[in-house]
């Protein structure tokens, strides 16, 4: 038997995950930039998930 093809295969599927991570790590890059540049300007981040938690010791909110 010849595992070349198969070789070619999970091969394929590494170069697609090491893509898949680079665009990532664009989108993050680019995310932190913009927060960045934000932050210099005094403007507010803006956030795409859930609000940071109440950081606050005593309980009361």
């Amino acid at each position: 038997m010849d595992d070349k093809p198969h070789k070619k295969a999970s091969e394929r599927a590494a170069d697609e995950r090491k893509a898949r991570a680079a665009q990532k790590l664009r989108e993050n890059l680019m995310r932190r930039k913009q927060q960045s540049r934000a932050r210099r300007k005094g403007a507010a981040d803006e956030t795409d998930g859930l609000p940071a938690a109440d950081s606050r010791e005593d309980g009361d909110h």
